[in-house]
């Protein structure tokens, strides 16, 4: 966010900041009765607010603090999950060294698992991430060994007993059979170490290789191996909203 004003910045101003749309845009999503400051509906287009104050629109929350940092980074194989330094396999650091603020890693890959990790300096919104209450749905793909049967699908819906407990899929696509190894996309929110690779263990299809694709609304889309874009404008407020933040 820019210096503010001693009084404060414009409502409308700081809205097209944080990219809700121009400011004459923000300037009818006030009027409509759309914007609360601090928990109160503010329909009044000269009202100033601070850094501190808490923006909502359509009751989501507007992140207007330009400290604020998310990213999506597409993890490579080799690489572990954490910002420690680098010592004999490349870290999270190595691929985030760009960011001049520190950020922590919301929940953990496996070195042999790549695909989406999500990093942030918000360390609630880290913590609501990873916490098992909110159960932030992940998605995979998965390459198994061997041919898959569709009983696979109901078997995951209904749980997979395993050393610590019965673990359960939210959904299961099988998306290709062959006759050596097969494609299965699998939703889950249960975070706890190896899940998706112990569930397929279980079933005697191991996995030979593992993408995560999303991380609650966030979806890993075209972003290449060992690189990392930045979170923001609605789609960070999707994100916040999934934690209730």
């Amino acid at each position: 966010m820019t210096t503010p004003h001693p009084e404060g910045e414009r409502l409308q101003k700081v809205l097209a900041h944080a990219g809700l749309g121009s400011r004459r845009a923000c300037e009818q999503m006030i009027v409509r009765g759309r914007v609360e400051v601090n928990g109160s509906l503010v329909t009044e287009l000269g009202t100033r607010v601070q850094p501190t104050d808490e923006i909502r629109v359509d009751g989501s929350r507007v992140v207007v603090d330009d400290q604020h940092l998310t990213i999506a980074l597409n993890k490579p194989i080799g690489v572990e999950s954490t910002m420690a330094e680098p010592g004999e396999r490349p870290t999270l650091l190595e691929f985030t060294s760009r960011y001049s603020t520190r950020l922590f890693h919301v929940g953990r890959l496996d070195t042999n698992t790549e695909g989406l990790i999500l990093l942030t300096n918000d360390g609630e919104l880290a913590h609501r991430l990873a916490h098992p209450s909110y159960e932030v749905p992940k998605t995979y793909f998965a390459r198994v060994h061997g041919r898959v049967q569709r009983g696979l699908m109901r078997a995951f819906k209904e749980g997979v007993e395993l050393e610590d407990g019965v673990a359960v899929a939210d959904s299961v696509t099988i998306k290709d059979v062959g006759p050596n190894a097969s494609i299965v996309e699998l939703t889950i929110h249960d975070g706890r170490n190896r899940i998706v690779r112990r569930m397929f263990e279980a079933v005697g299809h191991p996995v030979e290789q593992l993408i995560r694709t999303q991380v609650g609304p966030i979806r890993l889309a075209d972003l290449r191996p060992g690189r990392s874009r930045v979170i923001s404008g609605a789609e960070l407020r999707t994100l916040m909203d999934a934690v209730n933040l």
